[in-house]
């Protein structure tokens, strides 16, 4: 009986964090591709590298992460507006640093294409995304 209650729990745990990744996955006018996911020297930590590309007007839902994220720009112009700080819109090659569990919201504010390299450092195991209210 225990063996099956752990598998359960098990299912539950890799469903949800499935369904966050479909959630993601169909937020309107953003599409995330993943590049590197790979453990770090230090245990318990990764680095994760994403693509993010975002309409004209998308907004990111409000979100944190389980660690650091250098969010660089690729191509057009996207605002940051991370908790506690003013609105900072950066521009191709232009890059921002954003502490672990801060929450921030990424939004493209120009009339074209907008993409980021996000780089995370992160604590392994954990949701890559934690949405916020």
């Amino acid at each position: 009986m225990k063996p099956t209650r752990i598998m359960a729990a098990a299912l539950l745990i890799v469903g949800g964090g499935w369904t966050l990744n479909v959630a993601e996955a169909q937020q309107p006018g953003i599409h995330r591709t993943d590049i590197l996911n790979d453990d770090l020297g230090t245990p318990g930590r990764e680095v994760v590298q994403v693509r993010v590309d975002i309409e004209p007007g998308a907004a990111s839902i409000k979100h944190s992460h389980p660690g650091e994220e250098v969010a660089y720009v690729l191509e057009g112009s996207l605002e940051y507006q991370l908790e506690g700080k003013a609105p900072v819109t950066l521009h191709a090659g232009e890059a921002l640093f954003i502490p672990d569990g801060v929450a921030h919201v990424a939004k493209n504010v120009g009339s074209s294409k907008a993409s980021e390299l996000a780089t995370y450092i992160v604590n392994k195991g954990k949701p890559l995304v934690v949405p916020l209210r």
